[in-house]
Order: structure tokens, then sequence, then C-alpha cells
């Protein structure tokens, strides 16, 4: 695929920003989540910025969905945002990581694993409507990037949050969640909210024949 002038991608941007929002999710299947995302560098100027992740984070929530990356909403930049509230219960908080995480804007992010440690839940993703599979990924990682003043980043991040920050990361070189799944987990939200909504995949893994990871 040929690179976008700066001139393309700002005319794509407005022509979203112009329509209607919340944005609409694009689904798999669309080139655009499988192609590495440009990066970021000042394209689209510090009001249209603005204007994208505002209107980013409202798709978020109307989605609704605790993380979501650009080219989700069709346009190919290395930019996500994520927030979690995490309105779950104390056996879930501790069995996954799960606690709230505020607004961040991920600019050009990247990550690295910290430590040995993996851990494998159920994921989706607002651009597979309708599945969720068994994921493993990295206990701890160390973010990189900026935001979306241009500030450095550089934290740790684990349970939960390192799980959110690893699968809108993908998201930005092509990846998406099903090629890290165990596809023998694969299940229809509706199976994945009636039988499989245990605090871990344990009672999954025995009943679909699937392996979780030792550590």
């Amino acid at each position: 695929m040929q690179a976008m002038t700066r001139t393309e991608l700002t005319d794509l941007v407005d022509t979203f920003l112009d329509g209607p929002s919340p944005l609409p999710i694009v689904s798999a299947g669309d080139p655009v989540l499988r192609r590495p995302a440009l990066s970021y560098e000042g394209q689209l100027g510090e009001a249209r910025l603005e204007r994208l992740v505002r209107v980013m984070r409202e798709t978020m929530h109307a989605a609704p969905g605790v993380g979501l990356a650009a080219p989700q909403v069709g346009i190919p930049l290395r930019l996500a945002v994520i927030e979690d509230p995490a309105e779950v219960s104390d056996e879930v908080r501790d069995a996954r990581g799960r606690v709230p995480q505020p607004f961040r804007v991920l600019v050009n992010p990247s990550y690295e694993p910290l430590g040995d440690g993996r851990a494998a839940f159920f994921e989706g993703c607002l651009s597979v409507p309708g599945w969720q599979a068994v994921v493993v990924r990295h206990a701890r990682v160390r973010l990189c990037g900026q935001d979306e003043r241009g500030r450095e980043l550089d934290e740790e991040f684990s349970g939960w949050p390192a799980r959110i920050v690893q699968h809108e990361t993908d998201h930005l070189g092509g990846t998406l969640y099903l090629d890290r799944a165990e596809t023998r987990s694969l299940s229809s939200t509706e199976h994945a909210v009636a039988r499989w909504s245990q605090p871990t995949p344990a009672l999954a893994a025995a009943e679909l024949g699937f392996t979780l990871p030792t550590s």
C-alpha cells in the first residue's frame, strides 16, 4: 500500500470528524486492520488531533469498550485511547488484576515484556463482534510512546491494564487478538457469558480441550 500524504490523511480524518458521532467501528476483513499504521508525526495538528481523540473516546464509550485504536475507525495512525472503570466483582478483580484505568491517549506506543509471567483470559474485540477467545499475554509490560501533547510515556503495566495495552498496541501493527488466541476456546459471546464467565478460564479449558499456561 502506498503511504498516504499528509493532505490525504487530514482529508480522511476530516471526513470522519464531519460525519456522525460515535464513529462506525471497522470489522475484521477490512484491510485497514491488517496493515501497519502510520507513525504519528504531527500530521493532524493540535486542534484536529484533539477533536479526533474526543470522538474516539465517545466511540469507545458508546460501543462500549475499554480501548479503541485508530485503525478500528478506519484511520491508519498509531494512535489509541484506553479507559477502564473496572466495575467488576472483587473475585474477578483479584483473579484478573483488573483495576480502574484513567482515560489515556497512546501515540506511537510500543511494549516489551517484563519478566516471564504469562496470563490467559477470555478476550474480545470491538472489531470482532459477537465472539471471545482465550489469549495468553504477558503479565507485565513496559509501555513507551507519547501522549496527545507529545510528552514521553514510559510506564509499567500489569494485570488487566497490561492486557489492554497489548491488545490496542497490537492493532497498530495489523494484529488482531484472534491471531494470538487459543482457537479451541473460541466462543460466541452468548456462550462466553452463559458458560465461561468464571474469573479464570480453567473450566473452559477443561470442557473445550485446551491447555492453559502454568505461569
